[in-house]
């Protein structure tokens, strides 16, 4: 299984997915098509389905377009998000494959919108498992509340997403890592592991790469908003639940001004 980054817009990423074995291939949110389609052709990959994450139009904008370039490419979105050109909806827990080694699971992953779905990818043994988590999981931050509340936010984050086996890497939505580790320091200013990627993710960016992907495990270690669970997180943002916690959180974030 291999995943291309696609820059799009000025800050989103599509992500082009290869079964190796059969040159198949699944684009996550292909809001720049022809974009998506060059890459394609340039590794001779076919393209077979798109997995939306979510309606917004930076993310489900492309599918009409593809769907014209692409015929009979099949376009699957959440089955209560309403994503634009939707030919197949998926809920929590419905399977999809690609290729020959390729399973797709579908997780619901509400609050950003409420309908919103994360993919989680496995190909062969020897592959690491993929999410794409959209605007639900950044990498050290997550997406604004906009159609759901903090309590499906933490059972977004802290209990589907931080399930997952930890060296799965995560594939999100938009380059916002450096800005979302800046606001990390903000909540555990002793925290060496958030200085650590900060250091690397600026790098990363002065030479024009991607600081995705990053890992569950490395997420459960830096975010702030997976880790609204432990009692020190809870105690810095003067909070008694892990809820409590996630929804200050959020609040501080949104009126951050770094």
């Amino acid at each position: 299984m291999k995943v291309i980054h696609i820059p799009c817009l000025e800050d989103n990423y599509s992500y082009l997915v290869i079964d190796e074995d059969t040159k198949q291939g699944a684009v996550v949110d292909p809001v720049e098509p022809e974009k998506v389609i060059e890459v394609a052709k340039e590794n001779s990959v076919e393209l077979k389905i798109v997995l939306t994450t979510h309606h917004h139009w930076d993310h489900a904008g492309g599918n009409e377009k593809i769907k014209e370039l692409v015929p009979g490419i099949k376009v699957y979105g959440g089955s209560i998000d309403n994503v634009k050109g939707c030919t197949n909806k998926v809920e929590n827990g419905d399977k999809l494959s690609l290729g020959a080694d390729i399973n797709i699971l579908s997780l619901h992953t509400p609050c950003h919108t409420k309908g919103h779905i994360s993919y989680y990818l496995t190909g062969k043994e020897e592959d690491e498992p993929a999410v794409f988590t959209g605007d639900t999981l950044f990498v050290a931050g997550c997406g604004k509340f906009f159609e759901g509340t903090a309590e499906q936010m933490y059972e977004s984050l802290c209990v589907t997403l931080a399930s997952l086996p930890k060296p799965t890497r995560v594939y999100c939505g938009h380059e916002y890592t450096v800005k979302n580790l800046q606001f990390a320091q903000t909540v555990e200013p002793e925290n060496a592991k958030i200085s650590q990627k900060l250091s690397w993710a600026q790098q990363q960016r002065q030479s024009g790469l991607p600081t995705i992907p990053s890992t569950i495990g490395e997420e459960l270690e830096i975010n702030p908003f997976m880790r609204a669970d432990l009692p020190e997180v809870q105690e810095k943002v003067e909070c008694k639940s892990p809820v409590e916690a996630l929804r200050k959180i959020r609040q501080l974030k949104d009126n951050w001004r770094g």
